[in-house]
């Protein structure tokens, strides 16, 4: 069941935190994420709280922006969710199911496994996932390439399939590589049929989009 006051607090306390965030991973992809997660768990057997507060805390500190040692502080983002979550009297089980799915959304480079599996994980990831694919996608990728100080593309340097997650993580690539390195992966990732159907439209957007950008670079059209 859900509880308004709670979403309420949580959305007030999110929009605050990430007020001066990089815009791809500011409080309009939250909103978005929770509006498709919210859409798919329609077709799905759920825990709706879990899933709204999942979708409202699960970037509330990227580790991208806590670098560290390995690339960034993934625990950052889990420690400050239980915080505001037991400030509001969350149970503990409600709680340890959202740090879990904050822990396990993430794409990593494809190559880690999650540690922990729910109903709940799978429709907050691909509402996630969604939002890094089709036009918000492509928008978000140059976005955070140029937040970044990334080249556009160069025919020189190839997409790296193979990545480990610290390279992912540190990688310094070209953002036409983040298509293939991510982007174009994430439709046969999704986990709920209502993430597929959706991811569907988004990909071939992307394809449309890479076809006609070389056809531009290399003075084609």
């Amino acid at each position: 069941m859900m509880n308004p006051d709670l979403i309420q607090n949580t959305t007030l306390f999110v929009q605050e935190k990430l007020k001066n965030t990089e815009a791809g991973h500011d409080w309009f992809h939250i909103e978005r994420v929770f509006k498709n997660a919210l859409l798919i768990a329609q077709g799905e057997t759920c825990n709706l709280l879990i899933v709204a507060l999942g979708a409202l805390l699960h970037d509330i500190a990227d580790s991208k922006f806590y670098p560290d040692a390995s690339g960034g502080d993934e625990t950052i983002g889990p420690k400050i969710a239980r915080e505001f979550l037991e400030s509001e009297n969350v149970d503990e089980v409600t709680i340890q199911h959202i740090v879990n799915i904050i822990e396990n959304i993430s794409f990593k480079g494809g190559n880690t496994k999650k540690t922990f599996s729910s109903i709940e994980l799978n429709i907050v990831q691909d509402a996630d996932r969604l939002d890094a694919i089709g036009a918000i996608g492509i928008a978000r990728t140059f976005n955070y390439g140029g937040f970044k100080n990334r080249a556009i593309y160069d025919p020189n340097i190839a997409p790296n399939l193979h990545m480990t997650k610290e390279e992912y993580k540190n990688s310094k690539a070209p953002t036409i590589n983040h298509f293939y390195e991510k982007l174009l992966l994430l439709k046969d990732k999704m986990n709920t049929e209502t993430g597929k159907k959706m991811a569907q439209e988004r990909h071939l957007f992307m394809e449309k989009f890479l076809s006609q950008f070389y056809d531009e670079w290399d003075g084609e059209k």
